[in-house]
């Protein structure tokens, strides 16, 4: 909501789109180019099409690179002649190219499983234009060995883009820290290798390619030094812990395998590129996710890399292990599929009892509704998931990526099921559009109110859904109506003068009680 405020502001004329605000305020982190994209995205679009949707265009767009440049970067690592496999003594053996394809489709396998991408992914924020081209460069520094002229052009384009996207600090270390992989990497001098080798000049123009973005960064300053180092109490440990848990799942225990098959060639001579170079990137993202307060969405950025780790253990697992990581992923996204079908049953038709009761607690007033377009989509999922599972446990040829499909269409099954089943659920109690129309059902024809208080978020979803004129309180000429974030208690916020405004009415938030608004209107 507040990266969609920003860029009806840029759209409208209304910001300077250099320094994006809203409401006079800039945004948490110093972003630009993800909110021109949605402006630009507002403006070419017909006004018939909602901007709200417009804007999900170009973010589409990005998640969709991002998935692209996983597969061509772990292709490009498994093409490295210290990633192939053993040749067999009498031959047999899979040709490096048809290998490395196979490792690419689980590493964009085991990229879709990841629990944290989930959410993220599907934002209009920065941080999915931070994963979008910080993939994009971690394909350039994977592809640089056989390839010149793309690899450079793409790491460019993903420096400047990481750079305008709010994480110029990112850029700069990820460039860096490639160049001097690319520079003591010898392995790629090969015959494998398919174009002249001219190391020095290329690391150089990664390294000048970096300089300019820190030049860029710093004339348009951008650069945002905020280090909040975790504290030693174990609520923190504990939440940290459960992040890395969670959110890099199951990415992190097969990281946490090819780091220990490889640990003897981790520090050797001669540097292993396609271990050193996705492990460079899960480290520089792990450190700032700790220490910058942006834990998740910092993380974000380090799933490609740890779904390239994870790929290259599949070639090292045992049968039995393989059948534990199916078996544990049939029953954890099969339950969770259950438990989504049966909350939604329960909505629909007040049986069974207790999670509708559970329902009417957490989300009070909610009123249910059926779609046949989105019930037919949850039921096609549901019976594709049954079709997988019955294809995995089947007699079929085996596939190196066959350990991640169940993992990966899980995850799409039980996300899928939420944007369909839940989603007027989750939108009632988790959006701004039921307070916005239960203020705006309060106001009088006047369109103009103050504010005081309110978060951006807040304050986008009142402009945009309430198309209200918003002025900061005690601007001037002065609006009737007056918008406050309450105190402890739903109490009048300090600052309001009783003898000017009177209290007229409460827009509460149906869940979240914390995301009330105070109407008063002016004497």
């Amino acid at each position: 909501m507040v990266g969609l405020g920003f860029m009806v502001e840029l759209a409208t004329g209304r910001s300077d789109w250099l320094a994006p605000t809203l409401m006079g305020a800039s945004p948490e982190s110093p972003s630009l180019l993800p909110f021109w994209l949605g402006a630009w995205a507002i403006a070419w679009m017909p006004a018939l099409v909602p901007a709200d949707f417009a804007v999900r265009l170009p973010f589409a767009l990005l998640l969709t690179i991002a998935l692209f440049a996983t597969w061509y970067g772990t292709y490009y690592l498994a093409r490295s002649p210290l990633a192939q496999p053993v040749a067999f003594a009498f031959g047999g053996e899979a040709l490096p190219a048809d290998y490395a394809r196979a490792m690419a489709d689980a590493g964009l396998l085991a990229f879709i499983a990841c629990l944290g991408l989930a959410q993220l992914s599907h934002e209009t924020t920065p941080a999915l234009a931070q994963l979008a081209f910080a993939t994009l460069l971690y394909y350039a520094l994977s592809a640089i060995p056989y390839r010149r002229r793309a690899p450079l052009i793409a790491a460019l384009i993903g420096l400047v883009g990481l750079t305008l996207s709010g994480a110029p600090a990112l850029a700069t270390l990820f460039g860096l820290g490639g160049a001097a992989i690319h520079l003591l990497d010898r392995s790629h001098e090969a015959p494998m290798s398919t174009k002249p080798q001219c190391i020095p000049v290329e690391s150089a123009l990664i390294v000048v390619s970096t300089a300019m973005v820190v030049a860029l960064a710093t004339a348009l300053n951008l650069w945002s030094w905020k280090l909040d180092l975790p504290s030693a109490r174990w609520e923190d440990l504990n939440g940290i812990a459960q992040l890395l848990l969670w959110f890099t799942w199951p990415a992190w225990p097969l990281v946490l395998w090819t780091l220990w098959r490889w640990r003897h060639q981790l520090f050797a001579r001669q540097i292993n590129r396609h271990i050193a170079l996705p492990a460079w990137f899960c480290v520089v993202t792990v450190a700032a996710s700790l220490l910058t307060g942006r834990s998740d969405r910092t993380l974000l950025l380090g799933l490609p890399a740890m779904a390239t780790l994870a790929a290259f253990a599949l070639p090292t697992l045992t049968r039995q292990v393989s059948a534990l990581i199916d078996w544990f992923t049939l029953l954890f996204f099969s339950t969770c599929g259950l438990i989504i079908w049966v909350i939604w049953i329960a909505i629909q038709t007040g049986t069974p009892a207790q999670p509708a009761a559970n329902v009417a607690r957490l989300a009070p007033g909610f009123v249910a509704s059926f779609s046949w377009w989105t019930f037919a989509i949850a039921i096609i999922a549901t019976l594709s998931w049954g079709w997988l599972v019955k294809w995995r446990v089947g007699a079929h040829r085996a596939a190196i990526w066959k350990s991640l499909v169940l993992p990966s269409g899980g995850a799409a099954l039980c996300w899928l099921l939420l944007m369909t089943l839940w989603m007027p659920l989750l939108n009632y109690g988790q959006s701004y559009t039921t307070v916005v129309r239960r203020a705006v059902a309060q106001l009088d024809v006047s369109g103009c109110a103050e504010t005081l208080g309110l978060a951006q978020g807040q304050i986008a979803a009142f402009q945009f859904y309430g198309r209200l004129k918003l002025k900061s309180f005690g601007a001037s000429p002065s609006c009737p109506w007056l918008l406050a974030e309450p105190g402890p208690e739903l109490a009048t916020p300090e600052g309001v003068d009783l003898s000017a405004w009177t209290r007229h009415a409460v827009a509460r938030h149906p869940v979240d009680g914390n995301g009330s608004v105070l109407i008063f209107k002016r004497n």
